[in-house]
């Protein structure tokens, strides 16, 4: 039976990499997709033949879109009609008025947004959602004047959002408050990039709809320093080579284990406790660009292995192409600035993350011995981001304790 290929994130079909028909194996990849802040690869779930493709190349899919069917080589693909499980972008086919009288954007069957591709750059461009664009072209299907006449009061209005989950974007008369674009040869109009849109959003809801607060303490790292340097003298011959940030998710998902709290979700009404722990890891990215991508069950891996992992995911994440598996399924956020030389900085959570820890630089700083004179010493600041829906201040602490007392007594990290 032939078995269903969906997405697991929103995006943009960029190529098919293996054609109708061919026979691919389990690992393989067949198409690109264009998400918030990566190319995501597709896989083939298992062994079989692509027998028929269900995207089109620069189209917009939904999450849990069917995209291709993969079954035997001498087995034939369902009727089409199988194509109306994908999950539509907008609910109206192929436009339609909502209550208020507003009209959606054309979809079809497979669930994306029937436009041309002039309109989908311009779109782009001005950061315009063309869901909330009626096509006025064959079907429905949204053209190039539909989006440069479009206007944000023509706008389908949103429902509500529950008190708990509120939707936050920055409308468009926020936008112009700021005043007219300026002019001239001394300044530069650049375009938004996706990404930076994506992180835009993500920011302005975690800062507007989850309460921080903070708490920072600082640690003594010339243990971990000394451990670092003999562990990686050990690994010469591996190629491996042990970072501070691979000891830090080490000791914060160690720590994690004692404080499982804030390894916890907030669902509004309800809260997950995530069983695993995944540390999602801040990466900058060329090009002014950052994405999280996930350790998973860092409290069971080896520090050798971490680092080994770490290489190469940031490699390929910085080469921009990804896998859905690398940045989902994370329950708590590292964010370290430390080759930065950052002594001390906080970190936004990440919904609906309940908390992120932001790592300085080691640092040498004059420090009162044991014996009351002054002398020198490594120093590290740590500041907890804490959603106070989830936890509290004295939690916090308290977790910053233990993992300071992991980080000043590393050998603990290798148990």
């Amino acid at each position: 039976m032939a078995q269903e290929i969906k997405l697991t994130l929103d995006g943009t079909l960029l190529n098919w990499l293996k054609d109708q028909g061919v026979a691919v194996k389990a690992g393989d990849i067949i198409a690109e997709f264009e998400a918030d802040k990566a190319t995501v690869e597709v896989e083939a779930p298992t062994d079989g033949v692509l027998l028929e493709q269900r995207a089109q190349v620069g189209e917009q899919y939904k999450e849990g879109a069917v995209i291709a069917l993969l079954g035997a080589a001498n087995e034939s693909a369902p009727a089409p009609a199988a194509k109306a499980e994908a999950a539509p972008i907008v609910s109206a086919t192929p436009a339609a008025k909502t209550g208020n009288g507003a009209v959606v954007a054309a979809t079809t069957p497979e669930g994306r947004i029937k436009a041309s591709p002039v309109a989908k750059k311009i779109a782009e461009d001005r950061g315009i959602d063309l869901a909330q664009i009626a096509g006025t072209g064959p079907g429905g299907r949204i053209v190039k004047e539909d989006v440069e006449q479009f206007t944000p009061s023509a706008a389908p209005a949103k429902p509500a959002a529950l008190p708990d989950t509120p939707t936050i974007e920055v409308a468009a008369a926020q936008v112009q408050s700021y005043g007219k674009l300026p002019e001239g040869s001394d300044v530069e109009i650049l375009d938004i990039s996706r990404m930076r849109r994506a992180i835009a959003k993500g920011t302005i809801t975690s800062v507007q709809t989850t309460p921080h607060f903070y708490v920072t303490v600082e640690a003594d790292v010339a243990a971990l320093l000394n451990l670092r340097k003999q562990l990686n003298d050990g690994l010469t011959d591996q190629g491996v080579k042990i970072s501070v940030n691979d000891m830090m998710v080490k000791g914060v998902a160690l720590a994690l284990r004692q404080f499982p709290n804030l390894n916890t979700h907030y669902y509004g009404d309800k809260m997950v406790r995530h069983k695993r722990i995944n540390i999602a890891i801040a990466v900058s990215l060329p090009n002014n660009g950052l994405i999280n991508v996930v350790s998973p069950d860092a409290d069971k891996t080896t520090l050798s292995a971490l680092a080994r992992y770490h290489a190469e995911l940031f490699e390929e994440v910085r080469n921009g192409k990804i896998k859905p598996e690398y940045i989902q399924g994370g329950t708590f956020l590292v964010s370290n600035l430390g080759a930065y030389n950052v002594e001390s900085f906080s970190s936004i959570i990440d919904p609906p993350q309940a908390a992120a820890l932001a790592v300085g630089a080691a640092r040498q700083v004059p420090v009162v011995l044991a014996d009351g004179t002054l002398g020198v010493g490594s120093r590290m600041k740590m500041t907890l981001s804490i959603d106070h829906r989830v936890s509290d201040g004295a939690e916090g602490a308290q977790y910053l304790q233990y993992l300071r007392g992991l980080i000043e007594n590393p050998m603990r990290l290798l148990i």
